[in-house]
Formats: structure tokens, sequence, C-alpha cells
């Protein structure tokens, strides 16, 4: 029965381990709100975890039952990568980014998890005194647990505050003391899902010319800003990037969300010319090999996971070589999101809530996979707890590394109207009752 007594969910907090739900993991919410679920009797509200609500691309299942069937699987996968997404994802990049990659560049990873975790290892060693990961919060909170287990250094701000050319000026005092090594951000953000513009990915790619610093730009959510008619190969507009600024980036393109094929762990760094053929004398006297590339590949993916899976490598090339050639459309096909995001806000908004990260240089942001919330001045803590109560399961802002009060929403597996109907009269019930908090 709902609303859960606050006792039990306390007590069920306790159970679990968890010491702060404000910086609890995904995965540890998900365990929560599952206990709280049956407890309850009730199916929650699950907002909390982007799982793919879409089905998965059928030319990747398809190319993934072909190669398997050819027995591939008796031996190991080129750590560097197999050439067919070698080949598929030098040209994705250019059809849909217009960026030049060298196929060389183009190198698999177990998901972008380990595309990001194994950078920041390489990363951290390219130059001597330079062990600092920039975060440009708010962002996926896994990439700064990494960051905390390779025991590197980190510094963070949040994008609230400085949009524009306060932006520069914030770099700049990032920056400023020579000990950054990497840029990391997402673009469409998670959790804000705010897009950089144009202008700011221009000023965060000057800065990184000039500090010397790689950027690890997360596109996760390629071309899910549907204001703007992405997703037509070789035409534009273009999906922005950094990469049209500056020569110190690497890209990480997941097959999870853009092609639903989250479960098979499947995605690819993409490292700039430059980046990969860069010397670097810490790197090599540490990994032995002589370019920044090769060290990656030989050096640490080898050590990490001897390469991925033959057969998702090859699911993800056939799709991004459909995408290409204009087989399928990614962006239109993730779409749906939008519309689930809509009304899902729709639904906040008439309930009491509002938008915490709302705009894009005074332009409303685009609907897709995420959205944030806050009530009134409920504190983060506060509001994610109480929602849980009513059967609705989020994660806190702060978590995210926002310095905002609320909570991030996502949409993915909110699809029918059964479950819009739900989320509805569950917040109506928590408006009903928490009015008089709103100004705590």
């Amino acid at each position: 029965m709902l609303p859960i007594d606050k006792s039990i969910t306390n007590d069920t907090i306790k159970r679990l381990g968890i010491v702060d739900l404000r910086s609890a993991t995904i995965r540890q919410i998900c365990a929560l709100a599952n206990q709280l679920e049956q407890h309850s009797g009730e199916q929650f509200s699950h907002l909390e975890i982007g799982n793919p609500g879409l089905p998965p691309a059928t030319i990747g299942m398809q190319s993934e039952r072909d190669a398997i069937t050819e027995g591939i699987v008796n031996r190991y996968p080129n750590i560097a990568g197999i050439p067919e997404i070698k080949s598929a994802g030098s040209s994705f990049v250019k059809a849909f980014l217009d960026l030049d990659i060298d196929p060389k560049g183009i190198i698999p990873t177990v998901g972008s998890m380990q595309g990001t975790f194994t950078l920041m290892l390489l990363l951290k060693k390219r130059t001597e005194c330079k062990e600092t990961m920039l975060f440009i919060h708010p962002g996926f909170p896994a990439q700064s647990n990494q960051a905390k287990i390779l025991g590197m250094n980190t510094r963070s701000f949040d994008i609230y505050e400085y949009r524009g050319e306060k932006l520069r000026v914030k770099l700049e005092e990032m920056l400023a003391p020579g000990d950054v090594c990497g840029i990391i951000y997402s673009n469409p953000n998670n959790p804000a899902w705010t897009n950089f513009t144009d202008d700011e990915l221009k000023i965060i790619g000057e800065m990184a010319t000039k500090y010397d610093v790689i950027v690890l730009e997360d596109l996760a959510y390629m071309g899910m800003d549907f204001r703007k008619g992405y997703g037509i190969p070789y035409k534009t507009p273009y999906i922005p990037s950094v990469g049209k600024y500056t020569d110190n980036y690497i890209l990480l393109i997941s097959a999870s969300k853009i092609f639903s094929y989250a479960g098979q762990r499947i995605a690819i760094v993409c490292i700039s010319d430059k980046v990969y053929n860069s010397f670097s004398e810490s790197i090599a006297d540490f990994y032995e090999f002589p370019c920044f590339g090769d060290a990656y590949v030989y050096g640490v993916l080898y050590a990490s996971s001897s390469g991925t899976a033959h057969s998702a490598q090859y699911a993800m090339a056939s799709m991004m070589k459909a995408a290409c050639e204009g087989r399928i459309n990614f962006v239109a096909d993730c779409s749906e999101y939008a519309r689930r995001a809509k009304r899902v806000r729709e639904i906040f908004l008439k309930n009491g809530f509002h938008l915490v990260y709302s705009d894009d240089m005074n332009n409303p942001i685009s609907d897709g996979f995420f959205f944030t919330a806050g009530y009134g001045n409920l504190k983060s803590e506060i509001l994610q707890l109480e929602l849980l109560r009513y059967g609705i399961a989020t994660i806190s802002l702060p978590c995210t590394g926002s310095t905002q009060d609320g909570v991030r929403v996502c949409i993915s597996v909110i699809s029918d109207e059964n479950e819009f109907s739900i989320l509805d009269e569950r917040l109506k019930r928590f408006d009903d009752e928490h009015k008089f908090d709103k100004s705590s």
C-alpha cells in the first residue's frame, strides 16, 4: 500500500547499506525500489534507470547471429577492433558529425563505461603532474566514481550558472593551475538534457587547445536534440561536436541508446588523429608504446578485457553502416522518447513540480531521455525519499554533481497510458499531501 511508512523506507535503506541517499549509485536505488515494491505490493514508476525502452535494431541482432553461427566464438577478438567496425565507425563519424577520423582511431570497448574508465587511466599518465579530471556537471554519476576508483584528482563545476561566455571564464579558472589532463561531459546532458551551443563547444575546444587537455565527449544520446532535425547522413545539420574546434578530443559513441542495444555492452572510442599519433614521454616510459593510441589499445585495453566480443562488434558495425546508407534513421527511431518526455514532464508540472535545468541559452530544452524536476524548496534527499514512499523511483541531482535541488527523471520505460495515469495519480496525491512543505 502507498504511501509507504517512513520507518519502513528508512529501515530498508539501512538494510541495503546505503549510507547517504544523495550519493547512492543508480543500481543501489534500483535495489531499494525493488525492495519497497515487494513490501508495498505495488509496481513502482521506475524513473531512476536509463534502460532503453525501444526495440533493438534488428539488423544488429541478425549480424550478431550470423557471426556466431559462423563460429567466431572460438577465437579471441582483435583488441583494436574488427576491420568492419573500424571502417563503419569512421564513416559514421563523418556522416553524422562531419569529422574525419582514421579507422585506426575507432576502437570498440565493452560499452562506454569501459571507454571512459580506461581513457582516464591513460590520461592520468599522459603528462607528468597532470592527474586531474575536470567534470562539467551535472553528469553520469558512474564516471565520477570511476575517477575516484582510479585515485585521480577531480575538479568540477555545475553548468547551471555558466552558460555562454561565462563558460570561458569558468574554464580559464579551472584550467589555469595546469594540472588538468582531461575534460569530460555528456551532450545532450545526462541528467539535465541541456545541449551545448556551437559557441560553447568552440569555447571548450579553444580552452582544450590552449591548456593541452583532452576532451572526452560522451555522445551516449547522440543526435537526440529533437528540436534540430539531425540524423540524415552526410547532410546538414550535422550533430554538434567539440571536434570541430580542437584536435584534442576523443568521442564515446555507444550502441546502448541510439540503437537500443544496451545489453551487449558495445561502444566505440573515437580518437582524433592528432591524439592517437601523439607522443608522450610519460606514456612511452610507463606503457612502452610510442604513441597514445597504441598505448591505449595494446597497453590499457589488453590489460582490462583483452578486447570486445566479436559478435557485438559485428552488430554495431552493421547498424552504423545501415545508418550511413540511410537504411535506418537512429534519430527518428529514438524520437519516441521525446513524446514520452513531453507527457511525463506535463504530468510533473501540473502536479506542482518545476523544471530545474529548463533552458539552453533562453531556449526551452528539448524533450528527450531525461529531465530534471524540483518541488518548491524541498531538498533533494527529502524529495527523493518522499517520492519513493509514493512509488516513484528517481535519483537525486547531487549524485550527478549538480549543486541544485531536485531529482533526475528518466522516461525511457514509461510507455503506455496506464503507466502515465498511475504516475499522474501518485504525483497528484504527493502534491496534495506536500503543498505545505514547498516553502520549507
